[in-house]
């Protein structure tokens, strides 16, 4: 409810505020910083090896030696946390290589944890990239097709976070969507002593067309089908705030709505409700027009990569999960 009514507002001249870089910047009511950017890496087996994602200029799938300086840089501009998606070797219908000891997110969360210690090491738990078939579960096929096996799933998935926590991860992230993962991980985690390990969860995630180039960096397009079984139906907004609902139930730390441009009015809805601390994971498409317009020279990169993550940061972000990340650090520094 307004404090004045209609046509009864005091007399204000806010243009008087706007004649000083100092005075703007005291008053600006929302603020864009480095401490609030996390960087998505993508890690692969091999050594000194950087190879370009096409679909996504300047990102890469790395080996680890090459992860550790693209942390150790972003880490020296400011960025407190990276994101990591690892692409296996081999993939089968079990997604062996997302829990394995000596898997490739958990040797790179061991080489981060011992040269970067101050590096806050997130990681995405999720099988699509691990499972033969590119979908987030175990499948099953019979007379009427092929379906998700969402219980069975969840012991993959808690056996998948306890492994990256043993390798030393500070945090998890759950991307799956399948429903009950965040309780079977919190309670996995608690069984293992790691009760203190937050967890952030992809809480409102939409089956969104936005995902295509991260589709070809992680390698993790299905085989067949889609995933809107599993994921939302970006129509819905009502279905969203109860998907938060029920991760914050089940324990989550942390709750994130993804994609992040196209669907503020969800991510301002899911701050205003719950309060929670919120991440918004401005995702591969949003980069890559971005990034491929910038290139046309038909807008300025910078001026609106930092535009679109204040709005963000206006509808309720605390944290901003970007490709951008390192260059916004330095744009950040540069202003």
């Amino acid at each position: 409810m307004s404090l004045y009514p209609v046509g009864q507002f005091p007399a204000y001249r806010p243009r008087r505020l706007r004649q000083s870089p100092a005075l703007r910047q005291l008053v600006r009511e929302t603020q864009l910083q480095v401490a609030h950017l996390v960087l998505p890496l993508f890690v692969r087996s091999g050594c000194k090896l950087r190879r370009p994602i096409a679909a996504m200029p300047g990102v890469f799938q790395l080996s680890p030696d090459e992860l550790l300086r693209e942390a150790a840089r972003a880490h020296e501009l400011g960025v407190p946390a990276v994101l990591l998606f690892g692409i296996p070797d081999r993939k089968d219908a079990k997604a062996s290589g997302a829990y394995a000891a000596n898997g490739i997110v958990q040797q790179a969360v061991r080489l981060l944890k011992k040269e970067l210690p101050q590096l806050l090491v997130i990681t995405d738990v999720c099988l699509c990239e691990y499972m033969e078939h590119g979908h987030c579960g175990i499948v099953r096929r019979d007379k009427s097709g092929a379906r998700i096996l969402n219980d069975p799933t969840l012991k993959l998935l808690a056996r998948a976070a306890a492994s990256h926590v043993q390798a030393g991860a500070d945090l998890v992230a759950p991307s799956d969507m399948m429903d009950g993962r965040v309780r079977a991980i919190r309670e996995e985690l608690d069984r293992l002593g790691f009760q203190e390990t937050p967890i952030m969860s992809y809480a409102a995630k939409f089956a969104s067309a936005y995902y295509g180039p991260f589709r070809e960096a992680a390698e993790s397009a299905p085989k067949f089908g889609d995933r809107r079984s599993y994921q939302m139906d970006p129509a819905n907004a009502a279905e969203a705030l109860r998907e938060v609902a029920l991760d914050i139930q089940e324990g989550a730390d942390i709750v994130m709505v993804k994609p992040a441009l196209a669907y503020l009015d969800i991510l301002y809805r899911v701050k205003a409700e719950f309060g929670y601390p919120t991440a918004a994971y401005a995702v591969s498409a949003e980069y890559s027009m971005v990034k491929a317009a910038g290139a046309q020279g038909w807008i300025d990169e910078r001026a609106l990569t930092l535009e679109s993550l204040l709005a963000m940061r206006r509808a309720g972000a605390d944290i901003l999960i970007t490709y951008a990340a390192t260059d916004v650090a330095q744009w950040l520094r540069e202003k």
